[in-house]
């Protein structure tokens, strides 16, 4: 069983993975409306996974016997200029998730809760594989500029993930 305190840790967790996932239904929403559909598509998709990785926390805490506490999802934005905005703030709000596994994986250390540290190293892997993929895209975009032809073959190749 883990402590409150833990169990405190990992509900905020749910709550920021969630908030990750309407993001993501947001940048995906918001490509739509702009005509990617590779973006909207590949944003689509990290919102299925934000929402996975929500829901195997969840399932954590009931293997823990701890309870689940949903909290309020804040707004998130719901507009931005261009794709290249979307994949820089997909980023470094990858990173920002990053600091907040790091955080979860120092207090399992700090309570000696084994159990959750091993878990928690998945997220860590994960997190390796989020940050990387959003500075692969942010990478071909810079390649892209502004050549549209370029950038309408970067849409479709987002649309087969």
């Amino acid at each position: 069983m883990i402590s409150k305190k833990m169990q405190e840790a990992i509900n905020a967790q749910i709550n920021a993975e969630m908030w990750s996932a309407y993001l993501y239904l947001a940048m995906s929403m918001d490509a739509t409306d702009k005509g990617l559909k590779g973006v909207a598509h590949w944003f689509r998709k990290q919102y299925d996974e934000e929402m996975q990785h929500a829901f195997k926390f969840v399932g954590y805490l009931g293997e823990q016997l701890a309870k689940v506490e949903l909290k309020p999802i804040a707004e998130v934005p719901t507009t931005w200029c261009c794709a290249k905005k979307m994949f820089e703030e997909t980023l470094e709000h990858e990173k920002k998730v990053t600091a907040m596994i790091h955080a979860l994986c120092d207090l399992a250390a700090e309570e000696k809760d084994y159990a959750t540290a091993n878990m928690l190293q998945w997220y860590v892997n994960e997190q390796v594989e989020e940050e990387a993929s959003a500075q692969e895209i942010l990478e071909a975009l810079e390649f892209v500029g502004e050549d549209k032809a370029a950038f309408y073959m970067f849409d479709k190749g987002l649309a087969a993930r």
